[in-house]
């Protein structure tokens, strides 16, 4: 599997409302102890981030979470842009996430996410 396919494949879990097809999702594409942070919560264990995605899509009705831009990768690290699209079509602004990649498996074993565009350095 590319990084790329790997990466929608975790996106469209984030979609997912269904939480067994959502676990069989991350189970191809990120290790069973996986560490996800972002700036509200942190978490460890694929089942846990199961658990979690079901809490952020229980407050957002019919959104989805779709990859906004292309992949930068090196060495076992990633970045990438992502977005949430409401029901209605509307969207927040860009999120990013940085991730580390298992170099045995391709897996994900760890996702950094953060919220909004980069603050201004001025």
């Amino acid at each position: 599997m590319t990084l790329e396919e790997t990466i929608d494949i975790y996106c469209a879990a984030w979609s997912e409302r269904d939480p067994a097809y959502r676990r069989e999702l991350l189970d191809r594409v990120v290790t069973i102890d996986i560490r996800y942070t972002d700036p509200e919560t942190d978490v460890r264990g694929r089942a846990d981030l199961v658990d979690h995605i079901s809490g952020v899509l229980a407050g957002r009705v019919g959104a989805k979470i779709v990859r906004s831009s292309g992949i930068d990768a090196h060495h076992d690290m990633a970045r990438f842009a992502w977005r949430l699209v409401k029901a209605d079509g509307t969207a927040l602004p860009d999120g990013l996430d940085i991730v580390s990649i298992d170099e045995q498996s391709g897996k994900l074993k760890a996702v950094l996410g953060f919220f909004g565009p980069l603050k201004d350095g001025t």
